[in-house]
């Protein structure tokens, strides 16, 4: 099979590869798309500290190929979401309702997947691996879904949509009526945006410097844009909101400066939700003061606070209904050996996803 594979280099080797053999647990997936996320970008730049080689990839959808003796969940012939955190079901997070933080993972993110021609092993992201033909995953990495939407659009749920959607309706809790802004309208931003219309808000305000992603949101639900660059983006949040500042903000870039903005963005009793990847080092100061007096929220936010299982058939059927749209969030479909395009494309911020489909 062939997979795109980060070898501690900016650009990614597509190669011909082997898989190992299969756990009693595992079950093979023939990846039909899979979204190209700033997670996979953030593998190679150092954000993520990621041991090369690594096949990258972590947003995917696919069919069933084999399954192992003690899989129970799924059968060959299934159509599949892959999650990248897994949903084991029997440790303590996910026995208390936080399966998006399954302790499963730390056990399996760096086991080897496949042989390389020269005899070397790679493992895969996040134990997934979507960049690639096919991939071998426990059986608690995917989801059984029974719907007809394309798998370009599924792919999309596997991370993007699930970790903005599930940010806005389980991490938030966006009430309806609400005011709500989004600091950075990438995959995930747009998913914020569509999350919080779906829960209600009245008033969502978009901010991003990028044109494209600005347009994209309108699209999607926002009722005001902001540009950074045409002034101070708090000061100008503060203007639509009655100089209060809103309800919720969300952060969606992982920088030490936007996390700030979302902060002071945000209104005094209100919640600022952190759902960019920082990279390991960074450090954020806020005033001590203001933590207590304003009494805002500060929330992480993992996964979109997802329970995958419950989660992913509920935002297929948002789908289903009209109320999420998917299929604008997709600039471009692609080729497997276009991905390093993507990865430029994304950095540029030309597209909101780019997605690999396999034919």
């Amino acid at each position: 099979m062939r997979a795109a594979i980060y070898v501690g280099e900016p650009e990614l080797s597509v190669e011909e590869v082997t898989p190992l053999e299969p756990g009693l647990g595992d079950v093979v997936v023939r990846i039909g798309a899979s979204g190209v996320c700033h997670s996979d970008l953030s593998a190679t730049n150092g954000t993520v500290a990621m041991p090369p080689p690594c096949i990258l990839g972590h947003e995917g959808a696919g069919t069933v190929e084999w399954v192992g003796p003690e899989v129970s969940r799924v059968q060959v012939g299934d159509r599949v979401i892959a999650a990248f955190v897994p949903a084991c079901g029997s440790c303590f997070f996910c026995l208390h309702g936080q399966s998006n933080l399954c302790e499963l993972g730390n056990k399996i993110n760096f086991l080897p997947k496949v042989t390389r021609s020269d005899g070397s092993t790679a493992n895969a992201f996040t134990a997934l691996g979507t960049f690639a033909d096919q991939m071998t995953v426990h059986e608690a990495c995917v989801v059984k879904i029974e719907t007809d939407l394309p798998d370009e659009q599924l792919a999309l749920i596997g991370c993007g949509v699930t970790t903005g959607v599930g940010a806005a309706l389980n991490t938030a809790r966006v009430e309806p009526g609400s005011s709500v802004a989004v600091i950075g309208c990438g995959g995930v931003g747009q998913a914020v945006v569509q999350g919080a219309r779906i829960a209600g808000a009245s008033r969502i305000i978009a901010v991003d410097p990028v044109e494209l992603k600005r347009k994209a949101a309108d699209q999607l639900g926002a009722t005001d844009l902001v540009d950074p660059a045409a002034g101070d983006p708090v000061a100008q949040v503060r203007a639509l909101t009655g100089g209060r500042g809103v309800d919720y903000a969300f952060e969606v870039i992982g920088l030490p400066e936007t996390i700030k903005q979302a902060w002071s963005t945000a209104r005094r009793g209100g919640s600022v939700v952190i759902i960019g990847m920082p990279r390991m080092d960074s450090q954020v100061t806020l005033g001590g003061f203001g933590l207590f007096y304003d009494e805002k929220k500060l929330l992480g936010c993992v996964y979109g606070s997802a329970q995958v299982r419950r989660d992913f058939p509920r935002f297929v059927g948002l789908v289903e209904a009209g109320r999420l749209d998917i299929a604008e969030m997709v600039s471009a479909t692609i080729g497997l050996d276009d991905v390093n395009d993507a990865f430029r494309a994304m950095e540029t911020g030309e597209v909101i996803r780019s997605v690999i489909t396999h034919t």
